[in-house]
């Protein structure tokens, strides 16, 4: 797929996570308590999810027929030469509390190579879109990663173990080492809008382990071509399915990288 064939899709892509986020936000104030089931421990999910991933998987049907899809809900789970990786509502647990820190995030794949990444931030009604050679953007606005080398200066994006507890005591012991050396660590509960941060350069990187796929493909498109590193805890490439992620600018990576590895 060329890059102008590229950059016609993503904006496609873009009108259809604009209708499913229009969709999500209309509502927010409509569902009750026992609209929400419980997937597993802590994984909650609605009939809004449900019906969004359904809308962003009946439109791009119709854009690639060819294509397959990795949904987070399994609207439709099919294999193909390039896949969708959908996930219709990143932040659920945001949204059934009226948190205004959740997404609808859109990647295309052909195997590991991110092609297209579209995010839409409901809320806030912006954005972050990117495709391979085209750059990073919200809106029209192109975006790169920071430029902090101050490691003491960095602002951290992450996420708390939900599911998986057995790292919880080396995860809060570098916890611990960030509250001492940073200037900060936040934790909105939204990956997607994490690695947009990132990418804006809001946040100098953001880690997190228990990660799927649908969780971070977007974002690690809209990082990536904004100039941002990406590896897992590990320091490969294993992070689109290996359930781990560091990512962030370039100059306080590998430094990042290794106090994380001192304890996790």
């Amino acid at each position: 797929m060329n890059k102008e064939k590229l950059k016609k899709l993503t904006y496609e892509v873009i009108e259809i996570a604009h209708k499913a986020g229009q969709f999500i936000q209309s509502q927010s104030n409509k569902f009750q308590q026992n609209d929400i089931e419980e997937k597993a421990k802590n994984q909650l999910v609605s009939y809004v999810d449900k019906e969004a991933e359904a809308l962003i998987v009946k439109a791009l049907q119709k854009l690639t027929p060819e294509a397959g899809f990795i949904c987070e809900e399994a609207t439709l789970n099919k294999e193909g030469d390039i896949q969708w990786i959908i996930d219709p509502l990143d932040g659920t647990t945001n949204f059934l509390y009226q948190l205004p820190a959740y997404c609808v995030s859109i990647a295309l794949y052909k195997g590991n190579e991110g092609l297209i990444g579209v995010i839409y931030d409901i809320t806030r009604d912006h954005c972050y879109y990117a495709y391979k050679g085209g750059g990073a953007f919200l809106g029209k606005k192109a975006i790169q990663v920071s430029q902090t080398k101050d490691y003491s200066k960095i602002l951290v994006g992450t996420g708390f173990p939900y599911t998986d507890f057995s790292w919880a005591d080396n995860y809060l012991a570098f916890f611990k080492t960030l509250m001492k050396d940073t200037r900060g660590i936040r934790r909105f509960g939204s990956a997607a809008l994490d690695l947009c941060w990132v990418a804006c350069g809001k946040y100098d990187v953001f880690y997190e382990h228990s990660l799927q796929a649908w969780d971070v493909a977007a974002g690690i498109v809209i990082v990536e071509q904004a100039g941002g590193k990406i590896k897992d805890f590990s320091g490969e490439g294993n992070y689109l399915f290996g359930e781990q992620i560091v990512a962030g600018n370039t100059l306080i990576f590998e430094q990042f990288l290794k106090n994380l590895q001192k304890h996790i």
